[in-house]
């Protein structure tokens, strides 16, 4: 039965206006679930950040509903250009090459579109779907029951309490939402401090004359003491990410004028070639994990639960990923249906998926791995989560099995993707099996042949990912039962 709750304002609060924050409203949104986005800042907050856009990511943007924005709205990755002493060096690829086919996708490469454009397309299809979000809320304070969730915050109007059935942290490194249900955080350094870096590191937008858009132009450390710089054109726009590092210890100078003095210092460029900056920021890396995913009726995503260094480009991927995860098991306990204890499995599920990003971003900015197929996150799954119940026995190493992404492949009339788009189940059956008794509100869909899948019956999750897996029907109305679904 759908969860019922006395005296709350919205089914979800949602605090936070990022990526993660928005992804979740959109999802929630087309599910019909009464949520509410709230956000700090007056406005969607500026800036390029998380400009990479990975193959899965691009999968759950492309079910959310705003892959045609954000394929207008952004290009693919340039070639790095290496210069020294006001000459090109030579050219290095930023990323290994994807195999023809890799993962069953559409997508093989990273996407660039600057993160503030991200957040206005999902912020776009969010008012949309009826969608809200309320800026200029800071949260101060939470109390949890067994009912819900009172959450108090400042505004401009004043102060206002919000009651929820659930609350949402999306709301960033620095998660007020996080500290006040007392969630520590553990980091990578043996200190516990997540400190990647000690080297402080300047990003910001800027309008640059003298370079050209067709490359990535890269900066190494000079032996006059400058160190490295990275000036990437930002597709879609007329700007440029500028990334430079400094020695620990360095007071930065985020100002406008500081960036045109570290693009004059670390390249053939004049000051004067900078001729607009729109956003600037500096940060030291870190990564660092929450300790829990969950406090009874508090989830945290994104940002809030992961801090990530940015060389990898997998925090904004992985947040948004937390969200597809949490957003169609929400929908779910709140109105299809399905028992509370199905919330659970977010933790179970994502919080590994965060470690092992995290360990991987790490890597990659130490210089000791690469960005390849590691970092496009189409191999990711969930194998040893209770939700995943693999039936069959003596599989392959290539064999599709509950727990992991299902792939694409050919069905009846079209592709299997467009038929997994969309908010509900699937069932699958590939080879020749008998087709399985209908579950009401599941699609269904044939595989004739196909080598991942083989032979068997596929119980496909909202997001995507396979649930359950037999090479007959026999069990598939138990599993239906437990996840919510009206086996009949």
């Amino acid at each position: 039965m759908p969860e019922h709750g006395r005296n709350v304002d919205v089914d979800v609060l949602v605090v936070g206006a990022g990526p993660a924050g928005l992804a979740l409203g959109v999802d929630l949104a087309r599910r019909g679930v009464d949520a509410l986005v709230v956000e700090r800042g007056r406005s969607l907050a500026p800036g390029s950040r998380g400009k990479g856009i990975q193959p899965r990511t691009m999968e759950v943007l492309d079910d959310l509903g705003v892959l045609d924005a954000i394929r207008a709205a952004g290009g693919d990755y340039p070639v790095g250009l290496i210069w020294r002493d006001g000459k090109r060096a030579g050219e290095q690829s930023m990323f290994d090459p994807a195999e023809d086919g890799e993962e069953g996708s559409a997508f093989a490469e990273p996407w660039m579109v600057p993160q503030w454009r991200t957040q206005e397309i999902l912020f776009e299809r969010l008012a949309a779907l009826g969608g809200r979000v309320a800026f200029g809320r800071e949260v101060t304070a939470l109390d949890q029951d067994e009912d819900g969730v009172s959450v108090r915050f400042t505004s401009g109007e004043g102060t206002g309490t919000i009651r929820a059935r659930y609350v949402v942290a999306a709301d960033g490194g620095r998660s007020a939402v996080r500290r006040a249900v007392g969630i520590g955080m553990t980091g990578a350094g043996s200190d516990g401090s997540g400190v990647v870096d000690p080297d402080p590191i300047l990003v910001g937008d800027a309008l640059i004359s003298g370079l050209d858009r067709d490359h990535w132009h890269l900066f190494p450390p000079r032996g006059d003491g400058e160190g490295f710089m990275a000036v990437c054109p930002l597709a879609g726009t007329e700007y440029f990410q500028v990334v430079a590092g400094f020695p620990a210890g360095t007071t930065l100078d985020s100002s406008a004028d500081g960036v045109r003095g570290t693009v004059a210092a670390r390249s053939h460029l004049a000051a004067d070639a900078v001729t607009e900056v729109r956003w600037v920021s500096d940060f030291r890396p870190r990564a660092a994990l929450a300790d829990r995913f969950r406090v009874g009726r508090v989830f945290l995503t994104g940002d809030a639960a992961h801090i990530h260094s940015p060389a990898g480009g997998q925090g904004l991927n992985t947040s948004v990923q937390d969200a597809y995860n949490l957003g169609w098991k929400l929908g779910a306990v709140l109105g299809g249906g399905a028992p509370a204890s199905l919330l659970d499995t977010y933790e179970e599920e994502r919080r590994p998926v965060a470690a092992g990003m995290l360990g991987l971003s790490t890597r990659i900015h130490r210089g000791e791995a690469r960005r390849g197929r590691e970092t496009r996150q189409l191999g990711l799954g969930y194998r040893g989560s209770s939700l995943a119940v693999e039936t069959r026995q003596d599989l392959g190493d290539e064999a599709v099995r509950a727990g992991d992404r299902a792939p694409d492949a050919a069905v009846d009339g079209g592709r299997l993707f467009d038929v997994l788009r969309g908010a509900h189940w699937t069932l699958i059956t590939a080879g020749a099996v008998p087709q399985p008794p209908a579950l009401p509100g599941v699609r269904g869909a044939r595989i004739g042949s196909c080598e991942r899948y083989g032979s068997g019956v596929f119980l496909v999750r909202p997001d995507g990912y396979v649930g359950w897996a037999g090479a007959g029907a026999q069990g598939l109305r138990e599993y239906a039962a437990l996840v919510g679904l009206d086996a009949g």
